[in-house]
């Protein structure tokens, strides 16, 4: 009877490969960004074009992601507010608009990312004050607090709503 493997036996055969190599397995979540990248394009190259309805927040959540973690190398806990601010803004955008699609944009300067999403509405969000027990309307305030800053330009045919956050350069 052989004996049971133990943990660094089970990691033998990973030896030689090298942990980039064991993080970027393909897993589900990947494939999922991949093929958000392929159908809507990259929000870091031009800004993409997605369809106003509820799953697309899921879609924009994992082109975010791809850009934040894959492209821009930065870390998982800047991904994490990324994602849920991304998940926010396309949500008002969804909800409160009542336009067909809405573009995202995803830039990156020195020390700094920005995102924007841009609608056909002219209609300016509210910053609301938020209850502990309050089921809804915690968008802004979440983009308020977990950004450096954030707003609003008004363009000749709707509005770009955005948040900035500060990054350490690589």
């Amino acid at each position: 009877m052989g004996a049971m493997a133990g943990p660094e036996d089970r990691e033998q055969p990973l030896r030689g490969i090298g942990t980039a190599a064991i993080r970027r397995a393909p897993s589900a979540v990947d494939e999922q960004a991949l093929r958000a990248l392929e159908l809507f394009g990259d929000p870091a190259a031009e800004e993409v074009r997605l369809p106003s309805r509820p799953e697309s927040a899921a879609t924009a959540r994992r082109l975010a992601q791809s850009v934040v973690l894959w492209q821009w190398g930065l870390s998982p806990q800047v991904a994490e507010h990324v994602v849920l601010l991304v998940s926010e803004l396309v949500g008002n955008a969804v909800r409160h608009t009542g336009a067909r699609t809405f573009g995202l944009r995803m830039l990156r300067r020195r020390s700094w990312i920005r995102i924007e999403v841009r609608d056909p509405s002219r209609g300016l969000p509210c910053l609301m004050p938020v209850q502990e027990m309050d089921v809804s309307g915690r968008g802004l305030f979440l983009v308020d607090k977990l950004s450096d800053r954030w707003g609003v330009d008004l363009l000749p045919r709707g509005k770009t709503t955005w948040f900035e956050m500060r990054v350490a350069d690589r």
